[in-house]
């Protein structure tokens, strides 16, 4: 197994790549199976995150107000990053949204991974479930903040390396990494029209969350006017 990688993990405002956005990255990198790197930032998506998302992660949109943007937040993981292979469970979900981000922006990310998620369905067939918490369990790995990407990141690698302790011997093929492919679709920002009815929307109903214009692209314009219409009404003149 490469013991050189940068084990990570997302959190994000929703499962699509393309209608939701990053709100955390968490990494931890390895040199000769050591960790000798830490990468943790909050992003602000420039969108509310939703309730559901804060129950699960704990991250409000007050923790995010003030923190960088995805462009900036993006181009210093991309820098952290540097290492041919990254690890994480479901490593698939969090590269999509990381590719996404990276292409939205002019960057490129192209990466080999291990799946701990495909390591455990191979090796723990018998575990009636195996995300990230119940791999942790069954290997005994105390996640201190489940669900917060830092953390998740750091749970990954141990369970990389436990799992590895205990079958690598026997079978190594399976902990070769494998390259990732994702292709993000095109997005259009989002058009001068759509800019002013939001705003002149979000006024009259004098809603006053933070969101970020610059960075909408137009589908996600069309999703939060059609949200407002539906849960305050049109403009009525």
């Amino acid at each position: 197994m490469n013991l050189t990688f940068t084990a990570l993990d997302v959190e994000t405002t929703g499962l699509s790549p393309e209608k939701d956005k990053l709100i955390e990255i968490g990494a931890v990198k390895y040199q000769d199976g050591k960790a000798v790197d830490t990468f943790s930032a909050l992003i602000n998506p420039g969108i509310p995150i939703p309730e559901k998302i804060t129950s699960l992660t704990g991250i409000t949109g007050d923790m995010v107000k003030d923190a960088a943007k995805e462009k900036e937040t993006i181009a210093a993981f991309l820098a952290f990053a540097d290492t041919d292979v990254i690890v994480g469970h479901n490593i698939g979900f969090d590269f999509s949204f990381l590719k996404t981000a990276a292409v939205r922006h002019g960057y490129t990310f192209e990466k080999a991974a291990v799946d701990t998620l495909k390591l455990a369905r191979k090796f723990h067939a018998d575990l009636p479930s195996k995300n990230l918490g119940s791999i942790c369990a069954h290997y005994q790995i105390v996640n201190e903040r489940s669900h917060r990407a830092y953390h998740d990141a750091q749970a990954s690698a141990d369970i990389l390396f436990k799992m590895a302790e205990e079958f690598e011997e026997k079978d190594a093929k399976a902990f070769e990494a494998e390259l990732l492919f994702y292709k993000p679709k095109k997005q259009e920002p989002i058009t001068l029209k759509q800019r002013k009815y939001l705003l002149d929307l979000r006024a009259y109903h004098k809603i006053e969350d933070e969101i970020d214009l610059d960075t909408m692209t137009k589908s996600d314009a069309s999703r939060m006017i059609d949200k407002i219409i539906l849960e305050n009404g049109m403009i009525m003149r």
